[in-house]
C-alpha cells in the first residue's frame, strides 16, 4: 500500500515517516507535502492508496482537500490526523471517517491504515453541521451545496453573510456560496466571531478596516478582503459597531 503523509509540521511529517516505516506492507511516498495544494498535485502525480491527511493545513485545510478529492473519479483512501482540540471526539465518531488522533501512536496508525477508506461528501459535511443538530459548539467549516458538490469554507474564511428572502449569501476569500440558515442562526453560533451592520448583514469582526460616513449622512463599512467595496451599516446599529471597534 502506497502512503503519502501530508502535514504543514516537520516534525509530524518526520514522525509519520518513521511510523510508515515501522509497518509492514506499507510504501511511503516521496516527496510530502506540506499544504493543501501540494497535497492535490501530488496526489494527482503519485497515485496514493492512503493520505495521511492533516485537517490543520494552512490554506486549503485538510477537509477542503477531501472534499475535492470527492470530485475525483478514483481518489485514494484518506486518514485524517486531527490534534485533539479541533473537534469533538463524538463528531468525529459519528462522521464515520477514518482519523487518528495525535500524537499519533504506532498501534492507532497501523489500524487506522486497516480501515482507511474513500470519504464521501456527507461525512465531511457531518462535521460541518450547526452546533444545535451536533452538541459539539461552533463549527470550523460552513458547508455549502454547490455545482460541485459540497463545499467547505472555514469560519475564518468568512468576511460577511447577508440575507436576501429565503437564502443567506456567504462571502469568503474564495467567492461567494449560498446557504439554506437563517441569519439570526448563524449569529447565534458565531456571535464572538461575527457583528451584525444590517438586520439582514453579518461581517466578521476581524475584517474590519474602517466606517465612514459619506456626503448623504449614510454609514459606510469596509472589510478586510473586498478590495475597496463597502456595506452600509444601519443608524440603528452604528452605535453598536463603533463601540464593538473601539475594543478591537
Amino acid at each position: 500500500m502506497n502512503v503519502l503523509i501530508v502535514d504543514d509540521e516537520t516534525l509530524a511529517r518526520e514522525h509519520l515517516s518513521r511510523l510508515v516505516g515501522t509497518l509492514g506492507g506499507h510504501t511511503l511516498l516521496e516527496p510530502t507535502a506540506t499544504n493543501g495544494e501540494e497535497a492535490l498535485s501530488l496526489i494527482e502525480s503519485l497515485k496514493p492508496d492512503v493520505v495521511l491527511l492533516d485537517i490543520g493545513l494552512p490554506g486549503l485545510d485538510g477537509l477542503q482537500v477531501a472534499a475535492k478529492l470527492c470530485e475525483r473519479e478514483l481518489p485514494p483512501s484518506v486518514v485524517f490526523c486531527v490534534a485533539p482540540d479541533e473537534f469533538s471526539l463524538q463528531a468525529l465518531q459519528e462522521s464515520g471517517l477514518s482519523y487518528v488522533l495525535k500524537p499519533i501512536s504506532a498501534e492507532a496508525l497501523s489500524a487506522a491504515l486497516k480501515e482507511a477508506h474513500r470519504p464521501n461528501r456527507s461525512q465531511l459535511a457531518a462535521l460541518t453541521r450547526p452546533a444545535a443538530q451536533s452538541g459539539s459548539g461552533s463549527r470550523s467549516h460552513i458547508s455549502a451545496r454547490t455545482r460541485k458538490g459540497i463545499e467547505l469554507i472555514p469560519i475564518e474564511q468568512v468576511i460577511y453573510f447577508i440575507a436576501d428572502h429565503k437564502y443567506v449569501t456567504l462571502r469568503h476569500e474564495g467567492g461567494e456560496v449560498l446557504l439554506d440558515e437563517p441569519l439570526k442562526s448563524l449569529e447565534d453560533e458565531f456571535g464572538e466571531r461575527f457583528v451584525r451592520i444590517h438586520r439582514n448583514a453579518l461581517v466578521a469582526r476581524n475584517r474590519i478596516e474602517r466606517l465612514q460616513r459619506t456626503p448623504l449622512g449614510h454609514f459606510q463599512l469596509y472589510l478586510r478582503g473586498l478590495n475597496g467595496d463597502a456595506l452600509i451599516v444601519s443608524r440603528r446599529h452604528v452605535a453598536g459597531v463603533r463601540k464593538m471597534m473601539q475594543q478591537l
